[in-house]
């Protein structure tokens, strides 16, 4: 499917919608050697007057090594159908398969960051990490430490600029 650069923010409600339900596939690397993982939380929206996706990362995640490397990363929204190909991205570590082979996943190059993003997925936001910021033990409330950090594994904030979005030509969220 072709992918044409549409406005930044023309596919939000879905993108919102399905970060909940499956989740996003988060891709950071290069065409040689990238990670796909699973997110479901993420903040898109503006921030100093710019588009912003702000996603989370743990440290031990394999894909942390790459955003660190490259300082950029694409946010990828499944269509339809790829729910087990969300869940397994989010339940394997990239350490140990390739995912992009295993579910039959193809790379394609962005063309504003160095990460490449996902041809099954229908929109594509690419980002380029402007700030960072670590999750503070002491600054969150009780609850979210017992139920977000049981093993004290925080996450860092990644505020990604979106330099641009794409979508599938004549995409039409009534079937994708």
């Amino acid at each position: 499917m072709k992918k044409i650069e549409v406005p930044t923010f023309r596919f939000l409600e879905e993108t919102i919608k399905r970060m909940d339900q499956p989740g996003l596939l988060l891709v950071s690397g290069t065409s040689k050697q990238a990670n796909v993982m699973t997110i479901g939380w993420g903040l898109p929206g503006i921030l100093w007057g710019r588009p912003f996706f702000i996603v989370a990362v743990r440290p031990s995640r394999y894909t942390y090594q790459f955003i660190e490397e490259t300082g950029d990363f694409t946010v990828n929204v499944p269509r339809r159908g790829m729910e087990e190909i969300v869940s397994y991205c989010g339940t394997v570590s990239g350490r140990d398969h390739n995912k992009f082979k295993e579910k039959g996943l193809t790379l394609l190059p962005s063309g504003h960051v160095k990460s490449p993003m996902i041809e099954e997925c229908i929109i594509h936001y690419e980002c380029k990490v402007a700030y960072k910021i670590k999750v503070v033990k002491e600054d969150l409330p009780s609850a979210i430490i017992s139920s977000c950090y049981p093993r004290g594994d925080y996450h860092t904030l990644y505020f990604g600029e979106i330099i641009s979005v794409h979508a599938d030509e004549n995409l039409n969220l009534e079937k994708d």
